[in-house]
């Protein structure tokens, strides 16, 4: 890419422990402070694609709570001991520099447990439309400031409680005449800044099992104003070892009876999904891969516990009882011990790469090729970790 192209990073739950380590990690890697161990689109298969390079990355975001980056960055050092104090000094600079282009977000329908966590500074917006309207007028102001060629906006903020997908009107038009309509409106902040910037020509990431721009009315805004989105929820732990397992499984004709998943963990994200009706959300998201990839259901069960002395790092255990033959009884058990944002941080870089890329190419509406990021990939009903791969291979290999 030219020197001069420069593209937004616009963070969604700015200070969370997600962003704060990806916003470290771009800030090490500018310095060059840190390898690339963790980053997808520094696989060799993909170093021949023209990929945005560190330095011209830019960051803001939106957040609710009323922190300070550097402390939250620092905080995940001191507690959680997942990122070297050492390396959050040498970016302190940087960090704070970004600090202060953090804009108070949107608390709209984000339910009570997300709604306590805001600052006082969070403006109570009366409608969606007004929500969204503000929101768009801090991403115009970074994009002009900065003078940026293109913004991504990236929504790694807290899970919000479920939305009934059968409330949200089918069509665009439809949608929009009830943004000011709030007790008709069932879209939640993650939505609206997927609405916000779509409808502003900006790419939208969802990397949280949030609604965010699942709505087929959303999709259809992608694509009426000619932008791109991806989604949804991460897949960078539990999830991912299913993906790579289950098809195991399936192609040795070993019948699963059933699967059975425990995840303790510590951080913010955590606190939030201890709230039972947050936690639905992120539970349907971990669940749902064993049938597409099994070819039926197997007996299943997920358990989202907060311990707050694990901070970051998250530990999952699972337990798999399968049939072999003669129609004996086996067990699988695995351990995942990893640092949950860590894990997520490099893929929240190589998503933003890719789909910067992806608009250069022209690329317009879901994209599909980003399918094994996610734990519920937009657009995809294939989950097998090893062919959703090919199909980021394959997009790659386009010239």
């Amino acid at each position: 890419m030219s020197s001069e192209a420069r593209v937004g990073v616009w963070l969604i739950g700015a200070k969370g422990g997600v962003a704060a380590t990806t916003i470290v990690g771009l800030c090490a890697l500018k310095r060059g402070l840190a390898g690339d161990w963790g980053l997808v689109s520094q696989l060799p298969e993909f170093r021949h694609l023209d990929l945005v390079g560190w330095d011209d990355l830019v960051v803001g975001g939106h957040e609710i709570r009323p922190v300070r980056l550097a402390d939250e960055a620092m905080r995940l050092a001191t507690e959680s001991r997942a990122i070297d104090a050492q390396l959050v000094a040498q970016c302190k600079a940087d960090l704070d520099r970004i600090d202060r282009r953090v804009c108070p977000g949107t608390i709209y329908k984000v339910g009570p447990t997300i709604g306590r966590l805001a600052g006082p500074d969070v403006p109570i917006d009366r409608t969606p439309r007004e929500a969204i309207r503000r929101v768009q007028a801090d991403m115009d102001g970074f994009v002009r400031a900065e003078r940026l060629e293109h913004l991504i906006v990236v929504n790694v903020a807290s899970t919000e409680p479920p939305v009934d997908p059968a409330l949200v009107p089918p069509t665009w038009a439809m949608l929009e005449r009830l943004l000011e309509r709030p007790r008709k409106c069932p879209l939640p902040a993650s939505s609206l800044y997927a609405v916000a910037a779509l409808d502003r020509g900006y790419s939208y990431i969802n990397f949280t099992p949030s609604l965010g721009s699942a709505p087929a009315a959303i999709d259809e805004l992608a694509r009426l104003r000619g932008t791109r989105h991806a989604g949804c929820d991460g897949k960078t732990g539990e999830t991912l070892l299913k993906s790579v397992l289950a098809p195991l499984f399936r192609r040795r004709n070993l019948r699963v009876m059933s699967w059975v998943g425990h995840n303790i963990f510590g951080n913010m994200d955590a606190q939030v999904l201890d709230d039972p009706v947050n936690k639905q959300t992120k539970i349907a998201s971990k669940s749902r891969l064993l049938r597409e990839i099994l070819g039926y259901q197997p007996q299943a069960h997920v358990s989202i516990e907060y311990i707050e002395s694990l901070g970051d790092w998250k530990t999952a255990w699972d337990h798999v009882h399968f049939q072999g033959f003669l129609g004996t009884p086996m067990t699988l058990q695995f351990i995942w011990q990893g640092c949950d944002s860590l894990l997520a941080a490099p893929l929240v870089l190589d998503l933003i790469r890719l789909t910067d890329l992806a608009r250069r190419r022209g690329e317009t509406g879901c994209l599909a090729f980003l399918a094994s990021f996610f734990k519920s990939p937009y657009g995809v009903a294939e989950h097998d970790f090893t062919r959703q791969f090919a199909m980021l291979e394959a997009w790659a290999a386009k010239r």
